[in-house]
């Protein structure tokens, strides 16, 4: 009956497969070198900062000694965090391997009264950025009902053509092909073409 269990929903399985793996001991030579490197500390001024000799220091983190209870006072003061700080495990960087690629023209269309956008990399899922490609249709600022407002903030780089870029808190400006602008999307912003041609930007939005 378990087996069956099992077969039948994996993520029992995985679950299992997850609460049986051995816990590593936590190795705090290697938790005092992360914290020290993190806050851009050498050795040297670790050692100053601490109280404690260089030579000390590098047996620590180097697994060569133990450090004792006053040490790591001193440790925890020198470098201004709480000593529980000292025992949690090291972050690890490991590569989820994701990737999107998007053929010229084949984004997923959406188009809207005042833009057309071509949204990208739409195969990927609880993305923390939304990259789209956008043709300006508005020509007036009169064409919005209101002003655009979003969660997140927002980074527009212009590609061809010509906008005059519209904000809830600064004057309008005129912006080219190459230039770009940073923003706080929840704050008002639009965009109308002021070139011939309707002008063509790339869009990324950032929770």
């Amino acid at each position: 009956m378990r087996n069956e269990m099992l077969d039948e929903y994996p993520s029992l399985l995985l679950a299992q497969e997850t609460n049986e793996k051995r816990i590593e001991p936590l190795k705090l030579g290697e938790r005092i070198k992360e914290i020290r490197t993190n806050l851009g500390l050498t050795l040297e001024e670790a050692s100053h900062k601490t109280g404690l000799a260089r030579s000390t220091l590098s047996k620590i983190e180097n697994e060569q000694i133990s450090p004792t209870f006053q040490a790591m006072q001193k440790l925890a003061g020198g470098l201004q965090i709480d000593m529980p700080q000292l025992f949690e495990p090291p972050k690890k960087i490991t590569a989820a391997g994701r990737r999107d690629i998007t053929r010229n023209g084949q984004g997923k269309p959406h188009p809207t009264s005042t833009y057309e956008h071509e949204l990208l990399a739409t195969q990927l899922s609880n993305k923390k950025m939304m990259p789209f490609k956008t043709t300006v249709h508005a020509r007036q600022f009169d064409e919005y009902s209101d002003w655009v407002r979003h969660d997140g903030e927002e980074f527009l780089l212009v590609l061809s053509g010509e906008i005059m870029f519209y904000t809830e808190f600064y004057e309008p400006v005129s912006m080219r092909e190459g230039d770009s602008v940073y923003y706080d999307a929840t704050m008002g912003h639009m965009l109308v073409s002021s070139s011939e041609d309707d002008a063509v930007i790339l869009w990324v939005t950032a929770k």
